[in-house]
């Protein structure tokens, strides 16, 4: 029997949970640090250095009160962070600026910039990262910040991922050539592939930008999977924390990467990390690129397996956000959803409110409703909205499946479905096939399970998910609903390709109005008569 202390930084709030081998989940304690948006600017996305870390020392006090611990017998901690939430530090590895947080979008200029060149220089590498480059990405985040931060490039020592940036901090770790560095976040948001040659070459960088000049000295390190340890807790942070000095901590990695382990995830399943954003994870033994995806990393969910990932820009956002301009919140909003039927509100809802991270991979694009007339309310487009993710979760895992993702099982993790039935049904309705949905929350429980093999707990992974990990609820999709978003669906692939792909032919799309009001109408009469 062993206790540890696994973390989870999140978009608006960090997790931390003490978790025993046997007895499971002791104690859990959030703690929230504010988003800088500006109403001049709808891509930008900051925070500060300093809030995160005043979180995370609240987080953990807070968890070991509630576990009842003193914290000495905590034997190792891991920690999950947002990507690509980017810190550029001095030589000293102090932060030179607030982190650029992955839903900051500023850099679209530069991400198609970079798409242009590695496409026009042949980079293998951007075939595994989808075939598009993405402003939610490290090149582009640095090459704007160097842009549009003069004053402060000659003070730039490296470039990190936060979950980097984290572990070297609790590790005591000050020189840049020592830091950690997360297969994870490195394979999926900067080109790196060993099996290439590691990062894209200066000469292709100084292409896209001759600021880029010394990106890889910038990026220097020690890359690894989250099964290597990046160094142990130091004496600072330990007393700040109020845990042991010389814990192990692995080298860290994506907060959607290690839900998926929390999640239970096993080759063949699906898990749709659902929260602001929607991350969906799949991991295989051998896999092919596929076009749209956001990545396929060696190592990066699993050590031994290639991860997958794919997703939404987001998700709980657009909730969040159309509950505020009702005047209103997700909550008090979906009170009835349940009394909703498929195409019942006539109208379709594109979630492009935070651009396209997957199939189109196109941040410029925004957020679209159709079908609306004079009686619709808010309630209306909020299960429009749900039912236009998983629109986009379908469009997404055919283009896995197409290009051989074995796709047994949908586990519907992450935050939101732990609250919102509804989105559960929805998904297993347009899906055609059960939605498993994990009885218990799963944040932070992928960060314990890779604390418990630094500790040398568990020797597997797969053993300590089975230990670990709980139970599902199941469910079915309905043959009836099912029927009718076997019509929708397709009406909504039109409006997704037709106005989100510059090539194609958007009047193909006419006939979705029509289609839409006669299906409402239907399942109107369906009510009627129920």
């Amino acid at each position: 029997m062993s206790i540890v202390a696994g973390v989870d930084f999140g978009t608006l709030s960090v997790r931390v949970s003490i978790v025993d081998s046997v007895r499971g989940r002791l104690g859990s304690a959030a703690a929230e640090y504010p988003l800088v948006r500006r109403k001049d600017d709808p891509d930008h996305a900051t925070q500060s250095h300093q809030e995160h870390m005043r979180a995370l020392v609240e987080a953990t006090h807070g968890a070991l009160d509630q576990a009842g611990l003193s914290g000495q017998e905590v034997e190792a901690i891991a920690v999950d962070t947002t990507g690509t939430t980017m810190v550029p530090v001095d030589e000293n590895l102090q932060p030179l600026d607030d982190y650029y947080l992955w839903c900051d979008h500023r850099a679209k200029r530069e991400a198609a910039e970079i798409t242009s060149v590695a496409r026009s220089e042949g980079l293998e590498a951007l075939q595994w990262s989808g075939g598009v480059y993405s402003s939610e990405w490290g090149f582009s985040k640095l090459l704007h910040w160097l842009r549009n931060n003069p004053q402060r490039r000659g003070r730039l020592a490296a470039v990190l991922e936060h979950c980097d940036m984290v572990a070297a901090l609790l590790c005591g770790i000050t020189d840049p050539a020592r830091v950690p560095r997360s297969a994870c976040a490195m394979g999926h948001k900067w080109l790196w592939n060993p099996e290439l040659g590691g990062l894209p070459s200066e000469e292709l960088l100084l292409k896209v930008d001759p600021l880029l000049a010394g990106a890889h000295d910038k990026l220097r390190g020690r890359y690894g999977t989250s099964d290597q340890i990046a160094g142990h807790l130091c004496p600072e942070w330990a007393a700040k924390l109020r845990l042991r000095a010389g814990i192990p901590i692995p080298i860290g990695a994506f907060d959607a990467h290690w839900d998926a382990i929390g999640a239970g995830v096993r080759e063949g399943d699906v898990v749709n990390v659902v929260g602001t954003s929607t991350c969906i994870m799949a991991i295989a033994r051998d896999i092919e690129c596929i076009p749209g995806v956001c990545g396929i990393v060696k190592g990066s969910i699993h050590p031994d397996y290639y991860g997958i990932e794919a997703g939404l820009s987001a998700t709980g956002d657009i909730f969040e956000a159309i509950a505020r301009r009702a005047g209103s919140t997700v909550a008090e909003l979906s009170r009835g959803l349940e009394a909703y039927g498929p195409a019942q509100s006539g109208l379709l809802r594109l979630t492009w409110d935070n651009g396209d991270r997957t199939v189109l991979v196109n941040a410029a694009l925004g957020g679209l409703t159709i079908g609306w007339n004079l009686t619709h309310t808010a309630q209306d487009e909020l299960f429009a909205a749900i039912e236009g993710t998983a629109f986009h979760t379908r469009i997404i895992l055919e283009r896995m499946a197409e290009y051989g993702v074995p796709i047994r099982r949908v586990i519907n993790g992450g935050g939101v479905p732990q609250k919102n039935d509804t989105l559960n049904r929805i998904y297993a309705n347009v899906l055609g096939m059960p939605v498993l949905v994990p009885v218990d929350e799963v944040t932070s429980l992928g960060s314990a399970i890779f604390a418990f093999l630094a500790a040398g707990t568990f020797s597997t992974i797969e053993e300590a998910q089975d230990a670990l990990c709980p139970k599902y609820r199941t469910v079915e999709p309905d043959p009836v609903a099912h029927g009718v978003y076997q019509q929708l669906y397709p009406l909504f692939r039109k409006l997704y390709f037709g106005f989100g792909d510059p090539e194609a032919d958007a009047v193909a799309a006419r006939d979705v109005l029509p289609s839409l009001r006669r299906l409402a109408a239907e399942a109107r009469v369906v009510e009627v008569r129920t």
